[in-house]
């Protein structure tokens, strides 16, 4: 009998998987060979009992039981060869969606980023355009930063915050920089990156700090200023040099510039910022005691929805109509820069321990004395104590009470402020008060520490 011939191709391509199979068929009964003398197919001399009909049956069975056979055999083979052919199709597909799933992944922080610059500032008030002109924000490699700051050692850490720390580093073109890392996933930490990275990248102004970038890594959020060499204000006044290094001068050149940048945000950004966070330590002062303001992860735009605001801020420089009645105003900015224009003038701490379970405000306690111009020289800080023209001194306080007035509506607007100080200014430090050059004992500039 002569076997069944089949082949099986198999053929793998990048593209659609094609399988040929090719079954040759074979007569029912295996041919016989007969003489061409005999009319009837066979040949005298075969034995009539093999055409019997018992043989031709029993040749029949044998042959159909051998198809069926081969049938099966074919079926059992056809079934193994799709599996194999399904193992690798799955194989081939597992494979593709890995590859991307990678190229996805390490592209997931600078995807996320360029979605980044483009969400919301503070939901609907996108829309509306600073008035400042808005630079682009850059997006940094983080491989970049984690090297910038020796991989974020301790020994480089600036200074601490809320939702991670400050380090300093040093960037590819040689220009240190501070850089803030954001740990964690929580929706106050997200948000406050959101608001301050969005809200920095369209102000420019000498008074406010610059953001040099920012970086996505992970549940990892950087965000990267231009570094201040003198730290905070609450670190020159409150750290180890406990203000030594600040003049009378130079405090309330301090004041000037933190008026004038609170006055920006205020006055001429479109729509209107209220900073919601002014204390000492987002104050920061650059190498010739320029400040400047930091820290926006709380700010708000006029038209937010200042009622559902989580209050927020920090004791001693909350406004006492925000802390009670949650209402939120300018007025408020300018309740905490009269703080902080007690602790220029005092030396004291917003908020002091009197006992483990007691505290003493700066403005409960100072409030009686700042009117009181027999004890008003007696309160100001040793240090300065004596280096100032009284009258000087007496205008000062006199801003300072208005601004940390109970009533918000009794307090003045930050530009009537500003104009205030003016005048108190040396113009070598950026006000219009001419020094008498008899008077060397009035120190201008800043001491070194």
């Amino acid at each position: 009998m002569r076997n069944l011939a089949a082949f099986l191709v198999l053929v793998l391509v990048d593209g659609p998987i094609l399988v040929f199979v090719d079954a040759r068929q074979h007569p029912r009964f295996p041919p016989i060979s007969t003489p061409l003398s005999s009319p009837y197919g066979f040949s005298a001399s075969q034995s009539l009992e093999a055409f019997s009909p018992v043989a031709e049956i029993e040749s029949a069975k044998h042959h159909m039981g051998s198809n069926k056979k081969t049938v099966i055999s074919l079926i059992v083979a056809s079934a193994a060869l799709g599996l194999i052919i399904l193992f690798f199709v799955c194989l081939r597909i597992y494979r593709k969606r890995n590859m991307l799933k990678s190229e996805k992944d390490d592209s997931r922080s600078s995807a996320y980023a360029k979605e980044f610059v483009l969400a919301p500032f503070m939901g609907k008030q996108s829309s509306s355009k600073m008035s400042s002109t808005i630079g682009a924000v850059t997006f940094m490699d983080y491989k970049l930063l984690e090297t910038a700051t020796n991989n974020f050692r301790e020994s480089d850490i600036l200074g601490v915050g809320g939702f991670g720390c400050v380090y300093k580093g040093l960037l590819d073109n040689n220009v240190y920089a501070a850089v803030k890392r954001l740990n964690g996933e929580s929706p106050d930490s997200i948000r406050e990156f959101q608001t301050e990275v969005d809200l920095l990248s369209k102000i420019r102004h000498p008074n406010i700090i610059s953001l040099l970038g920012y970086s996505i890594h992970d549940d990892t959020r950087l965000i990267v200023y231009e570094l201040m060499e003198n730290g905070s204000l609450e670190t020159q006044l409150h750290g180890p040099s406990h203000g030594s290094a600040l003049t009378w001068y130079c405090r309330i050149k301090i004041a000037l510039d933190t008026a004038r940048g609170l006055e920006y945000l205020h006055e001429h950004c479109k729509p209107q910022v209220i900073h919601r966070d002014l204390k000492s330590s987002n104050i920061l002062l650059d190498s010739n005691y320029n400040s400047k303001l930091s820290d926006f992860g709380l700010a708000v735009t006029q038209g937010t929805n200042k009622g559902n605001l989580k209050l927020s801020g920090t004791l001693g420089y909350v406004a006492p109509e925000y802390l009670l009645d949650g209402k939120l105003t300018d007025k408020s900015d300018v309740y905490a820069f009269g703080v902080v224009l007690l602790e220029l003038l005092l030396g004291r701490r917003p908020v002091e321990k009197l006992a483990p379970s007691q505290c003493q405000s700066i403005v409960t306690w100072a409030m009686p004395q700042l009117t009181d111009r027999s004890k008003l020289p007696h309160i100001v800080d040793p240090l300065i104590r004596d280096t100032m023209d009284l009258k000087h001194l007496y205008q000062v306080a006199a801003v300072a009470v208005l601004c940390i007035q109970p009533e918000p509506s009794y307090r003045p607007l930050i530009t009537d402020v500003l104009h205030s100080l003016v005048p108190l200014v040396p113009v070598e430090l950026g006000g219009t008060l001419r020094i008498a050059q008899n008077k060397p004992a009035l120190s201008v500039l800043p001491t070194e520490s």
